[in-house]
C-alpha cells in the first residue's frame, strides 16, 4: 500500500473547525492544480509568462493530502482552479479521489473554475466524479473581442463547452469581468444570454494582482456605478442567497436569472470571508489582496505527520488579515505581486 493508499488521519472525525483570529470560521478552500492556461486573458496575466517548473508543483498526491487534511478540520466547499485546471494531467483522478469526502458527507460539494475551452472533452467526466457545477470565465460573445482580450481564444469553443456541460447535467455559472473600454457596452445583452442559458451569472471588478502590459486603471468599473445603471431599466432585488463564495446577489425580474456582484475595490467582502487558497506549488494564501504565505510543499516534502500537517494549516489560518489593501490608481504597482493565474481562481 502506498501513502496515496493509505487511509488518512482526516478521514476520521472532524477535529475542532479553523478559525482565524478575527473569529471567522475557514469553511471553503481553493485549491489551484496548475499555473499553465491555454489562453493568455489581457487582465490576468503577462503575455509572455514563465511557468513553473514541474518539481515546484505539487504531485496529485500532495495535492489530495492537503486538501485531504482541510476537509478533516471542517471544510465543507472545495474549489477546483487553476490556471486552467483542466490542462492539468491526472486532474480526474485526483477528484476521484477527493469525492470519497462527497461519498462520507464530509464535503458538501466539488466544483471547478475554468475557461470553457477543454469541457467539450471533459463535462462528462467532471459530472461522474461528482462535480455538479462549474464557473465558465466568460467576458464576451464577440469573437473578434474574445481573441483580443483572451490573446488568441476561440469563444465558439467555449460555447461549445458551456453546452457540453449543462448536457452532461452540471450547472453553469458565467464570471465576467467588467472592462470598462472593453465589454462594458456589451454587458447588459451577456447577462440576457448567460440568463436565456439558465445561467447564472457574476460580475467581477478587476483585481490589481501581478504586472501586466496595460494599466489597469483604464480598465477599472465600478460594479457599484454598473449597478446603478442596469437599475435604470432593470428591476434588481437583493437575494440572501450564498454559494460560500464573496458573490453577492440579485434576482434580475425581467430575465429571471440570478446576477451577482464581486466588489473587492467599490465595496470589499473582507467581513464575512471564510476563504483561503492553497496554489499549485502548495504556498497557502489567507488572503486574496495581501502578500501573506505559508509553505505548505515544504512541511510535507519534510516528512511531517498528518498532525504536523494539521498544526502548519491552522498555524497559517490564526494569521489571516482582516483584509485586503486593493486600490486602483494610476501607474500604482499591484497590491500583490503575484499573478491571479498563480494564485488560483
Amino acid at each position: 500500500m502506498t501513502p496515496y493508499d493509505a487511509p488518512l488521519k482526516q478521514d476520521r472525525p472532524t477535529q475542532d473547525a479553523l478559525v482565524d483570529g478575527f473569529g471567522r470560521t475557514v469553511s471553503y478552500l481553493r485549491v489551484s492544480v496548475t499555473d499553465r492556461c491555454d489562453l493568455r486573458c489581457v487582465y490576468c496575466m503577462a503575455e509572455h509568462m514563465v511557468f513553473l517548473p514541474k518539481a515546484e508543483i505539487l504531485t496529485l498526491e500532495e495535492l489530495e493530502r492537503i486538501a485531504s487534511a482541510f476537509v478533516g478540520l471542517g471544510t465543507r466547499k472545495l474549489r477546483i482552479t487553476g490556471g486552467e485546471p483542466l490542462m492539468r494531467k491526472g486532474l480526474m483522478d485526483l477528484l476521484g479521489k477527493l469525492s470519497r469526502h462527497l461519498d462520507s458527507g464530509a464535503l458538501e460539494e466539488i466544483t471547478l473554475t475554468t475557461n470553457g475551452t477543454r469541457l467539450t472533452e471533459f463535462a462528462g467526466r467532471l459530472a461522474e466524479v461528482g462535480v455538479r457545477r462549474i464557473n465558465v470565465s466568460l467576458d464576451t460573445l464577440k469573437p473578434d473581442l474574445f481573441r483580443k482580450l483572451t490573446r488568441g481564444g476561440d469563444v465558439a469553443k467555449v460555447l461549445a463547452g458551456i453546452a457540453a456541460a449543462q448536457a452532461a447535467g452540471l450547472r453553469v455559472k458565467i464570471n465576467a469581468v467588467a472592462l470598462k473600454d472593453d465589454n462594458a457596452a456589451e454587458i447588459p445583452d451577456l447577462i440576457r444570454w448567460a440568463h436565456g442559458q439558465g445561467c447564472d451569472m457574476t460580475l467581477i471588478e478587476t483585481m490589481p494582482m501581478g504586472e501586466i502590459e496595460a494599466d489597469r486603471t483604464d480598465q477599472y468599473l465600478s460594479l457599484t456605478r454598473l449597478r446603478a445603471e442596469l437599475e435604470s431599466f432593470w428591476t434588481l432585488t437583493d437575494l440572501s442567497v450564498s454559494t460560500g463564495g464573496p458573490a453577492r446577489y440579485v434576482e434580475v425580474a425581467e430575465t429571471g436569472g440570478k446576477l451577482g456582484f464581486i466588489t473587492p475595490l467599490s465595496h470589499n467582502f473582507c467581513e464575512a470571508c471564510n476563504r483561503v487558497r492553497l496554489t499549485c506549488t502548495g504556498t497557502l494564501h489567507t488572503c486574496l489582496g495581501q502578500e501573506d504565505a505559508s509553505d505548505l510543499r515544504a512541511v510535507i516534502r519534510a516528512g511531517a505527520s498528518d498532525a504536523q500537517l494539521v498544526d502548519a494549516i491552522r498555524l497559517a489560518v490564526d494569521a489571516k488579515p482582516k483584509g485586503h489593501d486593493f486600490r486602483i490608481a494610476r501607474a500604482s504597482a499591484p497590491a500583490v505581486a503575484r499573478h491571479m493565474s498563480t494564485t488560483g481562481g
